[in-house]
């Protein structure tokens, strides 16, 4: 019996995310379960002081968001074909990426979560690091934390 069978990858584009990821997917290669690649979008709020923002500026944000999320999840896709992996990937806007990370794990049947053990420093790639703790913190799935 397998004890794990589909494994939530969540990214944030950093080398460390992108270590974890390749160590997460040879690891689903050898129990062989799939995997879901996570990319959470910072929500706009979190730059900003200002409440009114330009419509302009929040939808250049928004594409920028986008076209990250769409790299760093390529990443995963690469490497999930690369080594024969199920693979399906999705995006998330949160402004605390671990409750974020956590539901998409429940609402996907997720039974492992695998994370690297910080990001990227700064509000940029927030993802990681405290984020990993939260998540160790409130997830009732187990956790697979890579150094």
């Amino acid at each position: 019996m397998d004890m794990f069978k589909h494994l939530l990858l969540p990214t944030d584009g950093s080398p460390l995310s992108e270590a974890a990821i390749q160590k997460g997917v040879q690891f689903a290669k050898g129990i062989n379960a799939r995997i879901t690649g996570l990319y959470v979008m910072p929500e706009l709020h979190a730059f900003t002081y200002r409440t009114e923002m330009p419509e302009e500026a929040e939808e250049e944000f928004a594409k920028g968001g986008r076209v990250d999320a769409g790299q760093f999840l390529a990443v995963i896709e690469r490497a999930a074909k690369a080594a024969g992996v199920a693979c399906d990937t999705d995006v998330a806007t949160s402004g605390h990426p671990y409750e974020a990370i956590i539901k998409a794990a429940e609402e996907k049947s997720c039974d492992l979560i695998v994370m690297a053990s910080h990001g990227r420093r700064g509000v940029q790639g927030a993802l990681l690091g405290s984020e990993t703790q939260k998540v160790l913190t409130h997830s009732k799935l187990p956790v697979l934390v890579y150094r």
